[in-house]
């Protein structure tokens, strides 16, 4: 055991690189919690989270999302229509200015910024635009000036590095900003692109290409693993399979992208296995990479592994005991949700505060595809839970909606009946999936959760449904 002893008569000091979702979080508990507080950024407070990834990519969905509902409207009997020169009634189309979109995203980033940044200066956080890097185990030294030529050295009790990570490139498919495109580069584009290849079936991959097929771009999807998100719920996988064939997605299964060319026109895709795909514009979405590179953690004593990624505990400490780490820079999930909440808990731990230890089967992720995908918990211990799956067409609040796609799964223990994992496919997924993360981090009964009222008619109601139809599990296990 470490006993940690504090002189509380002393202001304790706490340093932050990057101003990402966890630095942010981490920068207000510490001023929450009395302390004086540095966070250096040096894009904007928010990072790459909120200026060249999470808020734009999910702002571009929701527009996708509109656009895809005016189009669907006709199956409701809403139909639109203009009268032209002789009268008659003319179905107008739907009409995307991708330039306006992007224009309207990063306003939005940089506002939502703009907003974090001041909410900081409001807890009384100082603020340097600047790179950090660590000098040594307590103090960080800030390159500032429009040159970088200026530095200023901040010592402090407790460091705690934030520097999310960057696209992942390919050295035989640089991206261009032209044509070839990572995830960062999307938001210059003028207009929707003729034939957009995706290149990586992950989360980034299959949101990107859900949003381009709902703005109306043709969209092939190379994957190199049997099916879309590798590594998620395979009924969810199928679902969104069948989504994205029916909306006139090309899926290549079990393709690997060697190289990518821009020919000036367009791009040339080669695979694996010799042949080619042809497109307008290649998006690569194959991953991330740390930014922990030229920040002095070797030197410091700070522990990484062979990918680059920081090596931290379960409360985001570092092999440095006054040294911390959260985001996508380290060894954990990258989610913002999980950089968010041990920002807050790694300044808890550093200042003696109570924490409860980051639990990786608790995090409640969600992929903003049309229909969403949520996850919580443990969905693949089969051997020990018994699984039940409502399809959402069951659902009359998904019948009013005309949603055809869709299911919620829950996971119970089938020796108590308690909760322990689940999965949603449906509109708005992400707040559907918090009833049953609270299910779960609160260890509740299948038969707890059924007593709980939702409204009806209610989306919410397949959830109280699937755990009604699991009471008695504990009983039929035959314990």
């Amino acid at each position: 055991m470490v006993i940690m002893t504090f002189d509380f008569a002393r202001k304790q000091t706490i340093a932050i690189i990057g101003g990402g979702p966890g630095g942010y979080e981490a920068a207000l508990a510490g001023a929450q919690l009395g302390a004086d507080v540095t966070l250096v950024e040096s894009t904007g407070v928010g990072g790459s989270a909120v200026l060249t990834d999470v808020v734009p990519s999910k702002t571009l969905i929701a527009t996708a999302d509109a656009a895809r509902a005016i189009d669907d409207a006709g199956e409701l009997g809403v139909q639109f229509f203009a009268r032209g020169d002789s009268g008659k009634p003319l179905k107008p189309e739907v009409a995307i200015n991708l330039l306006a979109i992007n224009k309207r995203i990063l306003a939005l980033a940089g506002q939502q910024s703009e907003d974090m940044r001041e909410r900081l200066i409001e807890a009384g956080v100082n603020i340097i635009s600047g790179h950090g890097r660590l000098e040594g185990d307590d103090a960080i030294v800030v390159s500032t000036g429009p040159d970088g030529t200026d530095f200023d050295r901040i010592e402090a009790d407790t460091i705690i590095v934030s520097v999310g990570a960057s696209p992942r490139e390919l050295p035989s498919a640089k991206p261009d900003g032209d044509r070839v495109l990572t995830w960062k580069q999307m938001y210059n584009m003028s207009a929707v692109p003729e034939h957009l290849i995706v290149v990586g079936s992950g989360v980034t991959g299959a949101e990107f290409a859900s949003a381009y097929m709902n703005l109306g771009a043709k969209v092939t999807l190379v994957s190199s693993r049997e099916q879309v998100l590798p590594g998620e719920d395979a009924d969810a996988a199928r679902v969104l399979e069948k989504v994205f064939t029916r909306g006139g997605m090309t899926l290549l299964a079990k393709s690997r992208a060697e190289s990518v060319e821009n020919t000036g026109h367009g791009v040339t895709v080669t695979l694996s296995d010799g042949s080619t795909v042809e497109g307008s514009h290649c998006l690569m979405a194959v991953g991330g990479v740390p930014n922990t590179r030229d920040l002095g953690l070797e030197d410091a004593g700070v522990q990484l592994a062979d990918s680059g990624h920081i090596q931290v505990n379960r409360v985001g400490r570092t092999s440095v005991p006054n040294i911390y780490a959260v985001g996508d820079c380290t060894n954990l999930v990258p989610l913002a949700s999980v950089s968010s909440m041990l920002g807050r808990t790694a300044v808890f731990h550093a200042m003696g505060d109570a924490v409860i230890p980051f639990a990786e089967h608790k995090i409640a992720s969600n992929i903003f595809t049309s229909p969403e995908i949520a996850t919580v918990g443990w969905t693949n211990d089969a051997k020990h839970s018994v699984e039940l799956k409502l399809d959402l067409e069951e659902n009359p609040r998904a019948k009013m909606m005309g949603v055809k796609d869709g299911f919620v799964k829950l996971y119970a223990r089938d020796t108590s009946g308690t909760v322990v994992g689940g999965v949603v496919v449906a509109p708005k997924a992400s707040e559907l999936i918090y009833p049953i993360a609270m299910a779960v981090e609160r260890r509740l009964t299948v038969d707890q959760v059924a007593r709980v009222f939702t409204a009806y008619p209610s989306l919410a109601g397949s959830i109280t449904d699937a755990a009604r139809a699991m009471h008695g599990v504990d009983e039929r296990s035959g314990s």
